[in-house]
């Protein structure tokens, strides 16, 4: 009989990262080089706060309050070594309907009250289960949320003038800015231009260097010395603040908490989706492993100090999280001085922000736009299945043309009547057996077996895992859970897939991104007994070789496994 794992306790649950990286001897050279990826992490987040504040219909200052508070917060409480928490692009398209229907009083409430529900899913440990949304419905309302952030940034990318207020709906939008084509500004549209080539540039051949900074600032003293007419930050807002505001509650009545709650949920749905995605690609990057709980605590005792102070949604950022882990993170620290770095700059340098042209930060939405969508996930999950495809265009189309929330709960009720369906059809009827079987001969089913080896279930440099049933989205989690525990640095894994009889996106995923860890490490990975179907979606998704050894039966998997120096020439044909 296997020992029972022991149940944590509500203090391992929820003790914030920062404390275990202190308790693990928290040194000087660690403190050196969370200053470096802080200082990074600012660079990158300053153009893009005031960005993403903007395009939210907000001031800038508000972006800068979201990132400097709730970026502290996330960092100091949460349960991921390397999350950096700021206003996020998903947030733009929910953030400004909230605005247009409630004002900015309506959006500071609604952020309030999403930062009690994640509060409250974080105690009662729910986070667990928004690890069960599927893959494709990630792809999709990812991809369709950079769709209309761009259209979102067209009016600014041009200079264009519009009779009236812009649309919110997709359509009516594209319609409003056709029509206002004719005040097109050359300038502003050459700022725009400028900006995203400086960022490619940069990208292309100085990766490690602050692209967005350098854009926008570059923008900057290129309007200036041209005396360029274009809009700036000091001509529509007047500049931003040199001090952070006194923190105060949120106007509170029952008729205002009534109409703000439906946006409060889906802040607070899409923080917890953002958040803990984030923390997973940041566990992809290192090897750690986070806890989706006292995370999704962090992130609602975030987003109630961000509305405190006038700041708007907060979420673990996945492109700051990679900057931050990228360049040299080791904790907590790293966030939380990227904060007290972007209060520096608002401190000293806020009169500068006056010159930063508008539509330099819209070119900056444009790049961050066209890096969230997902382009060959996209067109992978096209591809892997008609099930697939569905729920992914199903999700992308409701949340262009309809709602971001819409979309992940129909996305997510399509993948689920899907699954029933492939269940079903995995189910087959074999030949009756007696309810008690038989004793039979070892020969029956052993012939030209070879002696048990000892040596073999004892080598230390390969470790055999076995995954049986069903492997869809509801379980990836519990895999991916299960594969991280694995401790060891062994020579080689062998993944038994012969009682597999169905796997999913979300899977496949799972596995691709698991192979990928320990191909770091040097380990070889060896998957046996996969059906040809379920070989096939491996394949798909990314788990291939040389990464990946396919083998048919389980016995010859371990066999190559045990063997030192193996070669390439093993591999079997792919399906």
């Amino acid at each position: 009989m296997t020992a029972r794992t022991r149940e944590p306790t509500f203090i391992e649950l929820y003790t914030p990262k920062l404390v275990t990286i202190l308790r693990e001897r928290y040194r000087l050279a660690d403190l050196k080089a969370d200053m470096v990826a802080g200082l990074t992490v600012a660079i990158v987040a300053l153009p893009l706060s005031m960005a993403i504040a903007i395009a939210s219909g907000v001031t800038p200052d508000r972006g800068l309050y979201t990132a400097i508070i709730g970026g502290f917060i996330v960092s100091a409480l949460g349960g991921s070594r390397f999350q950096i928490g700021g206003p996020a692009g998903a947030f733009i398209v929910l953030v400004a309907a909230t605005v247009q229907q409630h004002g900015v009083d309506g959006l500071i409430l609604a952020t309030f009250l999403s930062g009690l529900i994640l509060l409250a899913v974080g105690f009662l440990r729910l986070g667990t289960f928004i690890k069960y949304i599927p893959y494709p419905v990630t792809v999709g309302f990812t991809s369709g949320i950079a769709v209309i952030i761009f259209a979102s940034q067209l009016k600014e990318l041009l200079g264009l003038t519009l009779s009236g207020a812009e649309p919110g709906p997709f359509i009516a939008k594209l319609q409003a800015l056709g029509g206002a084509m004719p005040t097109l500004n050359v300038a502003a549209a050459g700022i725009a231009a400028t900006a995203i080539a400086v960022i490619v540039a940069v990208r292309r051949f100085r990766p490690h260097w602050p692209a967005f900074l350098i854009a926008v600032a570059g923008a900057s003293v290129l309007a200036w010395l041209l005396a360029l007419p274009v809009e700036t930050i000091g001509t529509r807002f007047g500049g931003i603040p040199e001090t952070l505001p006194a923190p105060h509650l949120p106007t509170l009545s029952m008729q205002k908490l009534t109409e703000v709650l439906p946006a409060a949920l889906s802040f607070a749905l899409l923080g917890g989706i953002e958040s803990l995605l984030s923390a997973v690609v940041a566990d992809s990057m290192t090897g750690r492993r986070h806890r989706s709980n006292a995370e999704l605590v962090a992130q609602g005792a975030a987003n109630i100090g961000s509305a405190l102070f006038g700041g708007i949604c907060v979420t673990g950022t996945i492109a700051r999280t990679a900057t931050n882990v990228r360049a040299g993170a080791r904790g907590p620290v790293a966030g939380m001085l990227h904060s007290l770095f972007l209060l520096l700059f608002m401190l000293v340098a806020a009169p500068l922000a006056s010159y930063i042209p508008l539509s330099a930060l819209a070119g900056v939405l444009a790049v961050v736009a066209w890096n969230m969508a997902e382009k060959y996930e996209f067109a992978t999950l096209l591809r892997a299945s008609r099930g697939d495809a569905i729920v992914l265009l199903a999700t992308f189309l409701l949340v262009v043309f309809r709602d971001l929330t819409e979309g992940i709960l129909v996305g997510f009720g399509i993948g689920t009547l899907l699954f029933m369906h492939r269940m079903a059809r995995a189910v087959e009827v074999e030949a009756p057996r007696p309810v008690i079987e038989l004793d039979v001969p070892d020969t029956t089913n052993g012939n030209g077996r070879k002696p048990y080896d000892a040596a073999l279930a004892s080598d230390p440099d390969v470790i055999v895992y076995r995954i049986s049933g069903a492997f869809f989205f509801g379980a990836a989690a519990t895999v991916a859970a299960a594969l991280d525990r694995i401790g060891e640095h062994p020579r080689a894994y062998v993944i038994d897939f012969s009682a597999v009889p169905v796997i999913d996106s979300t899977a496949a995923a799972t596995i691709e991104g698991f192979v990928r860890k320990v191909s770091r490490h040097g380990a070889r990975v060896y998957i046996a007994g996969a059906l040809p179907a379920v070989r096939r979606t491996l394949l798909m998704h990314g788990v291939r070789p040389p990464r990946v050894r396919f083998r048919t039966r389980l016995a010859d998997a371990l066999a190559i496994a045990h063997t030192v120096g193996e070669s390439a020439s093993d591999e079997e044909p792919a399906a």
